[in-house]
């Protein structure tokens, strides 16, 4: 059967907005469709998609995609009970390749050809961004995580007054950011003059932000922060930045940079004699293969810490703890863990969580079902009532370092001020 067919043999009765724009749509990337359909199933399947990047210099942020649904496969096989109703459930996966404007077009492709009756998001505000802003504006319930909330809601114009109406984000903020980055910073003696390396994006921007960002609160604090400006993703040459620091007396370096802009500011500090006491990167140090490919000079690096084996959180879905959700991935794909796994799993523990509290499967029953969430995920509470604002679930955030213990790294946690519910592994030593 040709893939209009299928629409055509899948399409819901009547006709809407959705029906009529599709029929605009040009030519669709193939989606990953991962269908479960059960021998008892008595209605039509639920539809959920799902955007994240596996492929780009985002793509280690979607490395876990088929090993998470491949789980929620075996535990949805026999369907899911909706209003007294069993329903088989479809997960059509799809590749943003690292940027927003393909994160937006796979998006569309979910919601007005594929009419997806929940749609999730995941990986930066390159992805969740125009998934959500898709969703809003074509009224599907939409969750999305793994991106601080103030790049998600006020990098799409968010109004703390009014919120959005269709999109909803759980993770943690820049002020835990800050909350986690401050007790790290202040266990090494240093001048407290740091250098900024806020890239020209949404992630750059908002931690840039001198009202909602860094620069506040690191005054506050005492610290002293000198931002050179934005650099454009993908910079082959930091050597305005690494001059400006040396000029400064910069002993602190912060950022939230993509794995291969890191790479290249990290060589090219050394071969400048750029020696700093600590470096502190959101981003590209969450993943173990970035910092081994440093070399000897992956040893004591920092970073925000989302989630390790070692959080006392586990899934509402599979009961499994968050060591043993990285020891099966280890099993099952022979590759280290990385800290969006657990956000990724937590995102469909979420998913189908409100699935099974809608009443009836339509877009309406399922936002109420989203906005009424009270959920304990493998990464902790997701709850969106009482937060900063109407969108926005907060997660707990603590902060580490990259050691070397023998012949590998393991990040160590080793702040947890913002939540001393998660143990300290270590403490954090200075770079030289």
């Amino acid at each position: 059967m040709s893939d209009d067919a299928k629409i055509k043999n899948q399409k819901r009765g009547g006709v809407d907005r959705r029906t009529v724009i599709a029929g605009g749509l040009g030519a669709l990337a193939a989606p990953a469709v991962l269908r479960v359909i059960p021998a008892n199933a008595q209605s039509k399947a639920i539809k959920i998609g799902m955007v994240s990047p596996k492929t780009g210099p985002l793509a280690g942020f979607g490395e876990a995609d088929a090993f998470v649904i491949e789980q929620v496969n075996k535990i949805l096989k026999p369907g899911l009970a909706v209003g007294g109703k069993t329903y088989p459930v479809e997960i059509i996966s799809k590749d943003s390749q690292s940027t927003s404007t393909r994160a937006s077009e796979v998006a569309s492709e979910l919601i007005l050809r594929d009419k997806v009756d929940l749609i999730l998001g995941q990986a930066a505000p390159d992805t969740t961004n125009p998934v959500a802003d898709q969703a809003e504006v074509n009224e599907v319930p939409c969750i999305t995580t793994n991106c601080p909330w103030q790049p998600y809601f006020f990098g799409r114009n968010g109004d703390p007054k009014k919120g959005f109406n269709w999109t909803y984000h759980f993770f943690w903020g820049l002020e835990d950011v800050i909350a986690s980055y401050l007790p790290l910073w202040n266990g090494v003696s240093t001048n407290k003059v740091v250098g900024g390396l806020f890239p020209n994006d949404a992630d750059g921007n908002a931690w840039g932000d001198p009202q909602h960002g860094l620069p506040p609160e690191l005054t506050k604090a005492g610290f002293k922060l000198l931002d050179p400006g934005r650099y454009q993703v993908m910079n082959n040459d930091f050597t305005s930045q690494i001059s400006a620091f040396k000029s400064a007396g910069a002993e602190i370096v912060v950022g939230n940079m993509i794995p291969p802009d890191f790479a290249t500011f990290w060589s090219q500090a050394a071969q400048q004699g750029f020696h700093p006491e600590i470096v502190t990167i959101g981003k590209a140090l969450l993943f173990p293969s970035v910092v081994a490919s440093l070399g000897p000079r992956g040893n004591g690096l920092t970073t925000e810490i989302w989630w390790t084996p070692t959080f006392p959180f586990k899934s509402g879905l599979t009961g499994q703890s968050a060591r043993e959700l990285t020891d099966a991935y280890v099993a099952a794909t022979k590759r280290p863990w990385t800290q969006p796994i657990g956000y990724e799993h937590a995102l469909f523990e979420v998913a189908i969580d409100v699935l099974k509290r809608t009443k009836t499967v339509d877009p309406k029953s399922i936002l109420a079902a989203i906005t009424a969430t009270d959920y304990h995920s493998i990464v902790g509470p997701v709850k969106w009532a009482g937060q900063p604002v109407k969108n926005v679930s907060k997660t707990p955030l603590v902060a580490g370092q990259w050691q070397r213990k023998g012949s590998e790294f393991e990040l160590v946690i080793t702040e947890n001020k913002s939540a001393p519910e998660i143990p300290v592994g270590g403490k954090t030593e200075a770079l030289s």
